[in-house]
């Protein structure tokens, strides 16, 4: 067993109020009751339970390492509690992300999303949790590479020693299953030329350089990668990933890690998983997704780890400096929605491979003639 602590998010859309909207108390109620057990008996130190619109997110800290067999195992029996309950209350899309019956050691491929990282605990240490809705997780790219590679975001790449040397990505090509590592600043414009495509290319995590105030070794950055479409051979939903940021002393501050989503960037996602739209940072009241289905989402909880135990949360974007941000992601709502059918606010053809669209083609292939 490591002394080091693990901070685990694992997340499931497993039933909602009224559409795709929202998580009713009753199955957070019923997830948090199943994690204060665990913590009794001492499987975790700590514990939080969120929605993020429609998406049950459990956050979990203990000292059993990343991909625990124990605390994937101990997700997997909440989620499928609170999916039954889900089936009782006749929630829509009861269960939707538990895409396989059996839990083999891992919930990695059965359907949840999971961001963990196992690392030292500072003297102080400030983490954030990113959970979004309505979108997928190349939604994250932009957001984090501002974090930790863009100087005109974070002021500490530029003035603060301890960040000169830059940090290292690790970047998946999620459709080739394959890995790749860049540092920044040198192989910045490799990285761009990558992580621009976010629908393959995605930033996984984010680690120090060698030399620097932290270990190496341990990442200070990672987000989900699932792909809903890849399990299920079809569209039963997006990936709505979430990602763990930690900040302060050799990372970028707290305000650095916030700035990064003031810009409402356009992210794959919102109605029926094809459309483009901004992706809005909220409150946590404001998590569920109305509009359209949406527009996507973020939010962020904030906390302070001391010897595991979860100080806060504090709900970082409940503050008016997003106010603009929020105003001017609504203004791009109303201009992309009036392109209807037509992209760019319709995904490309290429990425509605696994939605319904395909079905309506189907219907249509014998009428198509030769010219």
């Amino acid at each position: 067993m490591s002394e080091k602590i693990t901070v685990s998010v694992i997340k499931a859309d497993i039933g909602s109020v009224a559409g795709h909207s929202t998580v009713p108390d009753e199955i957070k109620a019923l997830a948090e009751k199943k994690l204060n057990e665990a913590k009794e008996k001492g499987i975790i130190i700590d514990f939080r339970v969120f929605n993020a619109g429609d998406d049950l997110e459990l956050v979990m800290t203990h000292r059993k390492g990343v991909d625990s067999e124990e605390i994937h195992g101990l997700a997997w029996e909440t989620f499928k509690a609170c999916a039954e309950k889900a089936k009782e209350l006749k929630l829509y899309a009861a269960g939707q992300d538990l895409l396989k019956e059996a839990f083999s050691g891992n919930v990695r491929g059965l359907g949840p999303g999971v961001a963990e990282m196992e690392f030292t605990e500072r003297p102080a240490e400030p983490i954030i949790v990113f959970m979004m809705d309505k979108t997928e997780p190349g939604a994250f790219n932009l957001p984090i590479f501002r974090m930790f590679a863009d100087p005109f975001n974070t002021a500490g790449l530029v003035i603060d020693p301890s960040m000169h040397q830059g940090f290292r990505f690790e970047v998946w090509d999620i459709k080739e299953h394959k890995r790749v590592m860049l540092s920044t600043p040198e192989e910045m414009y490799d990285l761009l030329a990558l992580i621009g495509s976010k629908g393959r290319y995605v930033i996984k995590r984010v680690y120090p350089k060698e030399g620097g105030k932290l270990p190496a070794d341990e990442p200070v950055a990672v987000v989900s990668t699932e792909k809903l479409f890849e399990i299920a051979g079809e569209y039963v939903g997006k990936d709505d990933p979430v990602a763990i940021v930690r900040a302060q002393s050799g990372l970028p501050a707290v305000g650095e890690v916030l700035e990064a989503f003031a810009f409402p960037h356009l992210v794959s996602g919102w109605m029926r998983g094809s459309h483009n739209g901004p992706l809005m940072p909220v409150p946590f009241r404001y998590s569920k997704c109305t509009r359209f289905d949406g527009p996507p989402r973020v939010i962020a909880a904030g906390f302070q780890l001391c010897n595991g135990k979860l100080i806060g949360p504090v709900d970082m974007f409940d503050d008016p400096a997003f106010d603009y941000t929020r105003q001017k992601a609504m203004e791009i709502c109303d201009y992309i929605r009036r392109h209807g059918p037509f992209e760019p606010h319709r995904l490309p053809h290429e990425e509605m491979e696994y939605t319904t669209l395909p079905k309506v083609l189907k219907k249509l292939e014998a009428r198509f003639e030769k010219i």
